[in-house]
């Protein structure tokens, strides 16, 4: 048996050290440095704070660098960068970023090209800070710690009796064969080795090896036996927002629409506007929407063809006008007309101002709404734009979402949604999933003006967390435990492996990277959060077959 748990310790440091080399599988091996006034590939290993590095379309970022402003030819440029940072952050959408902002190790550069110049690199870059938190995450387990208290119980029962009987058998039959202390001492001995039990962990772990078939039938991997006990006693349940509550994807909301102009139409010149196989989210979402919606884009023989119009010149999206542009012919009428796509500010300016539009504007930020604004010129008077309307874009719950987190409320696990998301539009996501709208913004985490009670206080109080990096995931599970709370924590991103390795039960959702993959406990192979109300249940189930074993431990003790 002492050998079985040793092999166990072994297998688990061995997992440890797979979460950090999945981690270093996302960095950069190779980067383009301004040395010796050239520019020349080194290993990003060599880079140093205030080496000067070119990033361009395509390129992961090698170290954290600030952006210069100047191009890779030398140049000054106002364009700026739209880089993934979805593997740091779990949020789908490039961030646009211009000259002055900083870029972290490991992201993507999907847009654009400029110098940076190195700030931090090695365990010290945003990315690093999250190897080194997974590092030191190791903690003694839930299930752990009941094994020893039943064990240091029935140890302590079985020291008080076998003391009684031995002083007793000694006293009462002194003088006697059955008094002499070797015959006393085999007894005590008999009594000692029976009562101990030797067999409870090795019991325990094949009721959690059998449930973890169950477990596995219901698309939920159990990668350490142990977390099935801990995932039945979790009361908090921190899930991630983006594809576990919500879809991750953009999706077509509620338009704004000026007098005149019907949903229909608002979406026939978004389409009209789009880039043809662009591989935009913002675009994606307008095409899908329009072609699930309109009757005149079903059945085509011709998908990139619109029955009725052809588009004749088109304009693609610039980060410099920040709109797109597409002339049409209507082949009914031969009537030629133009249709701009784009930032709201823009088209706004473009039609010559609109009041109601700017509040209509204001009103879907608020409620953390993406908006896009669309105006069309008329024949008669083809250089005048008129504002169309503005469509609204979401990533939307998931259809089970909401009745998920009713369920789980139901059997007392309270769920808190955490997300990297602006603070309103993880409030926006809270409402429509049902739960109250006290989001807390995570730098609240770190506030040094607030004592640790208040910041615990608050963190327990709150229904959900915005605007989080891996530091504040990691502090939120760490808050809570030390509440006496057993912490389910949900993930996919690189940024998630050391929150998922810190609490007492990881959990690897549907599409997660290799990195959360080798930190969690549990992974699951559905998309969504249903599946771990069913992992909940099934381990409820197994957890009571191991109390009914130990109370029957206890009582023939």
């Amino acid at each position: 048996l002492l050998f079985v748990n040793a092999f166990i310790g072994f297998i688990e440091e061995a997992r440890a050290e797979s979460a950090l080399d999945a981690l270093k599988q996302t960095l950069a091996l190779k980067a383009k440095a301004w040395r010796n006034g050239q520019f020349v590939e080194v290993d990003t290993a060599e880079l140093v704070p205030g080496d000067v590095i070119g990033l361009r379309l395509g390129d992961i970022i090698p170290a954290d660098a600030r952006l210069l402003g100047i191009s890779v030819t030398g140049g000054e440029t106002e364009g700026t960068l739209a880089i993934d940072q979805s593997a740091l952050t779990g949020e789908s959408l490039p961030v646009e970023k211009k000259k002055g902002d900083t870029v972290y190790s490991s992201s993507i550069v999907k847009q654009g090209q400029m110098l940076a110049v190195v700030t931090k690199t090695g365990s010290n870059t945003f990315i690093g800070r999250a190897a080194n938190l997974i590092s030191i995450t190791v903690e003694q387990g839930h299930f752990q710690k009941i094994v020893n208290a039943i064990g240091n119980f029935l140890i302590l029962i079985t020291v008080v009796l076998v003391s009684i009987i031995f002083f007793y058998q000694m006293v009462v039959f002194r003088n006697t064969p059955k008094g002499n202390i070797f015959e006393v001492l085999g007894h005590v001995l008999v009594l000692t080795i029976a009562a101990i039990p030797v067999g409870l962990p090795t019991v325990l772990s094949v009721t959690m090896a059998v449930g973890a078939k169950q477990l596995a039938a219901k698309k939920v991997i159990v990668k350490r036996l142990t977390a099935v006990e801990e995932m039945a006693s979790v009361s908090v349940l921190c899930s991630d927002k983006t594809g576990t509550l919500t879809l991750n994807e953009l999706t077509f909301d509620e338009p704004y629409l000026c007098n005149g102009y019907s949903k229909n139409d608002i979406l026939l010149y978004s389409y009209l506007s789009a880039e043809p196989g662009a591989n935009d989210p913002i675009e994606f979402a307008v095409r899908t929407a329009a072609e699930r919606d309109l009757e005149i884009l079903q059945n085509r023989l011709h998908q990139h063809e619109v029955p009725g119009y052809k588009v004749t010149a088109f304009v693609p999206f610039n980060p410099a006008t920040k709109m797109t542009n597409a002339t049409v012919v209507n082949l009914n009428t031969n009537e030629v007309f133009k249709v701009a796509k784009g930032a709201p500010q823009v088209i706004i300016r473009l039609v010559g101002g609109d009041d109601a539009a700017v509040r209509a504007v204001n009103a879907l930020a608020i409620r953390g709404l993406r908006a896009l604004g669309v105006a069309r010129t008329y024949p008669d008077n083809p250089d005048t734009y008129k504002l169309v309307g503005m469509i609204s874009l979401l990533d939307p719950p998931r259809p089970d979402s909401a009745e998920t987190i009713r369920r789980c409320n139901h059997y007392g696990v309270e769920v808190k949604m955490i997300t990297g998301d602006q603070l309103i539009i993880a409030k926006e996501v809270a409402h429509r999933l049902g739960m109250n709208r006290v989001i807390l913004d995570a730098n609240h985490l770190v506030d040094p003006n607030k004592s640790e009670e208040e910041v615990t206080q608050h963190c327990e109080r709150a229904d959900g967390f915005a605007q989080v990096i891996p530091e504040h995931k990691y502090r939120v599970v760490e808050l809570l435990q030390k509440r006496g709370l057993l912490v389910g924590m949900t993930g996919d991103g690189v940024n998630d492996a050391p929150a998922l390795k810190k609490a007492n039960v990881g959990i690897a959702v549907h599409g997660c990277t290799d990195a959360a993959r080798s930190a969690a406990d549990i992974v699951l192979l559905a998309p969504g959060l249903s599946t771990i109300v069913d992992g909940i249940m099934t381990s409820r189930a197994i957890f009571q077959r191991m109390r009914s074993y130990a109370l029957y431990r206890i009582t023939s003790t």
